[in-house]
């Protein structure tokens, strides 16, 4: 009976070496799965450092070759034939490659596979490289407009970077024993040149904000086909302190202090309201008038960029600050020339020596005896409009401009709207 019962246990559970066979067998796996997970923990480990710094080095040289987009006037895209900084000639693409290899991953100098200027979309968000040199005009067009891709007249603003590690390859531990000795590893970075958003101290000149309204023609489009004047309703432009968190810019001998100063003292936040006024303060006006014949002797422009407001629900006691302009201002009524246009009305204008170039309507001269004659006649040459667009009439304590259609030098960084300047400084988008 007892032989019997033995028999049977020795049937279900085995021998003592059937015992030992299963246990190696599942000592084995057990190891081959730790070993896949060690693999995985370690190699994976070493392989993301490795594609974190490549993924470094393609921000490096996306991000350099985009600052380096365009020469420092903003006339043109920098190709390498000029110099930058009237001693590198360094193409953009050469100044990409050469920041991207400048960033080691695990010691070894990243290989650039590529690096190309070209055309970022954020509507597709697309990458298109293009060697095109010719800058496009950005007066009559939308941001939105820039946005999309034209292959016959491209707007160059973006370099793309790919990095990675294949002549020296990234190295495995555990996986070569699953007959992984190493991995190619590859990283990519699109950085982008936008419009002036967020402004540096002095990237502006004057305690003037003007409308984005007064900018656009209908189709939301940069206009510099027509001059305004300020102030003039509530769509034009007023005072402002550039100061953010503060509602209105009222303090007079802070406006006046202002005009008199070099702009902006502290950095301008794109997106970010700043304090607006839309009454005329007779001081700052009067310092303003005083320093615009000083430097034009009213018979040449003064060129000034100013910061861009939207005025969607009219200016003041602040606005958001949307962009940055270059404008020309032609002419200025002071508070005592009210009713003296015999006397004062403008009798020539030109352009300022240091504008040579920009794109100009021609200078203008009329030697007429007859003052309002001559107001029309200049106010026909430049096309100056009040805000329900019939001609600018003569008004005391009055500023007439003109949307400047040139290029200009880039400022600020990337973030604004289209109103004819470029940023300085570029943000990485993909």
């Amino acid at each position: 009976m007892n032989i019997h019962k033995t028999k049977i246990a020795r049937q279900r559970w085995g021998t003592r070496n059937r015992q030992q066979g299963v246990s190696v067998v599942l000592v084995t796996v057990s190891l081959v799965i730790l070993l896949g997970f060690m693999a995985m923990a370690v190699d994976g480990g070493n392989l993301f450092v490795a594609r974190n710094e490549l993924h470094n080095a393609a921000d490096a040289g996306s991000l350099a070759g985009a600052r380096f987009l365009y020469l420092e006037d903003g006339s043109e895209v920098n190709d390498g034939s000029k110099p930058y900084d009237g001693i590198n000639y360094k193409s953009a693409n050469a100044w990409a490659t050469e920041a991207a290899q400048a960033n080691d991953s695990q010691n070894t100098s990243s290989e650039v596979i590529s690096a190309l200027r070209g055309h970022w979309s954020f509507a597709n968000r697309t990458f298109t490289p293009d060697d095109s040199l010719t800058p496009v005009n950005l007066s009559e067009k939308s941001t939105a407009e820039l946005d999309q891709y034209d292959p016959f007249e491209p707007f160059i603003n973006a370099v793309e970077v790919v990095t990675a590690r294949q002549q020296t390859p990234v190295e495995t531990f555990f996986a070569r024993v699953l007959g992984i000795d190493n991995v190619d590893v590859l990283a990519h970075s699109v950085a982008y040149i936008g419009f002036a958003g967020t402004l540096r101290p002095f990237d502006v000149d004057q305690p003037i904000a003007l409308c984005k309204q007064a900018l656009q023609d209908p189709d939301g489009n940069f206009s510099c086909n027509m001059g305004r004047f300020i102030p003039d309703g509530d769509q034009t432009g007023g005072w402002t302190n550039f100061e953010h968190d503060q509602n209105g810019a009222t303090n007079a001998n802070e406006l006046r202090d202002l005009v008199e100063g070099d702009g902006n003292e502290n950095e301008m936040y794109f997106g970010e309201d700043i304090a607006t006024n839309n009454g005329q303060v007779q001081s700052a006006f009067q310092a303003f008038y005083d320093r615009w014949v000083d430097e034009t002797s009213r018979e040449t422009t003064w060129t000034l960029t100013l910061p861009v407001i939207d005025c969607e629900d009219g200016v003041a006691p602040s606005n958001r600050l949307v962009g940055t302009v270059t404008v020309h201002i032609v002419w200025a009524v002071s508070n005592a020339q009210e009713n003296k246009i015999d006397e004062f009305a403008p009798e020539r204008m030109g352009l300022e020596a240091d504008a040579e170039g920009v794109e100009w309507p021609g200078d203008w001269e009329n030697a007429s005896t007859d003052g309002e004659a001559r107001w029309d006649d200049f106010v026909d040459h430049f096309s100056l409009r009040s805000e329900d667009d019939t001609p600018a009439d003569w008004r005391k304590m009055s500023i007439y401009f003109l949307p400047s259609c040139d290029y200009h030098e880039p400022k600020g960084q990337t973030g604004g709207e289209n109103f004819g300047i470029l940023a300085r400084i570029p943000v990485l988008v993909d």
